[in-house]
């Protein structure tokens, strides 16, 4: 199935439904007055974020969706049925738009979580509403409102804990591949990965978190060069990044520290709370080199790239490094979801 994570939809509420004209008409009473019912309201529109969709791909076949209208009302004051809700199903991790205000109506976050997107309208008023003193036989009624119309931007965001960032060919796929049970495609050529693939990682007995496989960035990537630019935002919700590094790229005259900041430079430019979320250096492909040459070009790029957090040098290929690797990143998530002691 292709990976589809963003989708225009229209909703329609049900119009109210109009009220009703009418007079009692019963033997032995002469002048029975209006009875005429008001008419039922018209069905809103849900959305629902479930378990089990993992793509927006349905809403490219159906982009319209509205509820019932209510019914009109009836004589001996009966009130109009009203127009049924409708409930559209839609993935966890969805976020919602009104494309004419810009205005963000919700984040879908969590399975069973629900929002009202448009209301129904109200019934009308039937004409025992308007009577009065001086207005015994009203003939007026009310026609019931419209609903609510709108055109919604639908934006899936993966929902992970842990996001793989590297320039194509770092070995996001193969990691992924070794310590969970995803089988994304795995090739030696960029660009292997063209849709996240997530991978649940088990590290023990009710332990475990969620990777996300991202496609590989380039420069310019933040400006829409590459592929990696349309799923930027799916790193955003996870906890940690994980910076693949090659250390031993197969072009001799390339530098993995270079390629590393072009990497850093492009989270910037798109998003400075990206920018900001801890980033791990995992240092890739040890077994392509001797084991002491491996631990020095390690130790020289993160010395290069100064960087201050946890790094691992590991081998997707061979799954050398990567239990360290997983049982680091476990205890840092459960150290984060543990409540903040106030001072």
């Amino acid at each position: 199935m292709k990976f589809v994570d963003e989708a225009t939809v229209k909703v329609q509420a049900g119009n109210g439904g109009r009220g009703c004209v009418s007079f009692r008409r019963e033997k032995f009473v002469p002048f029975g007055g209006p009875d005429g019912g008001d008419g039922g309201y018209g069905g809103s529109v849900y959305l629902r974020a479930v378990e089990g969709i993992n793509t927006l791909v349905d809403f490219r076949i159906q982009r319209t969706f509205k509820a019932r209208s209510g019914e009109a009302g009836s004589g001996s004051g009966c009130t109009g049925r009203s127009g049924e809700d409708l409930y559209v199903d839609v993935p966890v991790g969805t976020t919602v738009k009104d494309t004419e205000t810009d205005e963000e109506l919700g984040d879908l976050k969590i399975a069973g979580q629900q929002i009202k997107v448009v209301e129904g309208g109200k019934g009308g008023f039937g004409n025992t509403r308007f009577k009065s003193s001086t207005n015994r036989a009203p003939r007026q009624y009310g026609p019931g409102l419209p609903g609510e119309k709108r055109v919604l931007a639908l934006e899936m965001k993966v929902i992970a804990d842990v996001g793989l960032l590297g320039l194509p060919n770092a070995g996001k796929s193969t990691l992924i591949r070794a310590v969970s049970a995803a089988r994304p495609r795995v090739a030696d050529y960029p660009f292997t990965t063209l849709f996240p693939n997530l991978g649940v990682v088990d590290v023990g007995q009710h332990r475990s978190f969620v990777m996300a496989d991202i496609p590989g960035l380039i420069e310019g990537a933040a400006e829409g060069a590459g592929l990696g630019h349309r799923f930027l935002k799916h790193l955003q919700r996870t906890g940690v990044l994980l910076h693949l590094i090659d250390i031993a790229p197969p072009d001799p005259d390339s530098d993995p520290v270079k390629d590393a900041r072009s990497i850093i430079a492009e989270l910037k430019k798109y998003s400075k709370d990206l920018a900001g979320k801890p980033r791990w250096l995992v240092l890739n492909k040890a077994d392509l080199l001797p084991e002491a040459e491996a631990e020095a070009r390690a130790a020289d790029i993160a010395r290069r790239l100064r960087h201050r957090g946890p790094k691992f040098l590991i081998s997707g290929a061979t799954g050398a490094g990567t239990r360290e690797l997983c049982d680091a990143i476990m205890q840092a998530l459960e150290e984060a979801r543990l409540p903040k002691e106030k001072p």
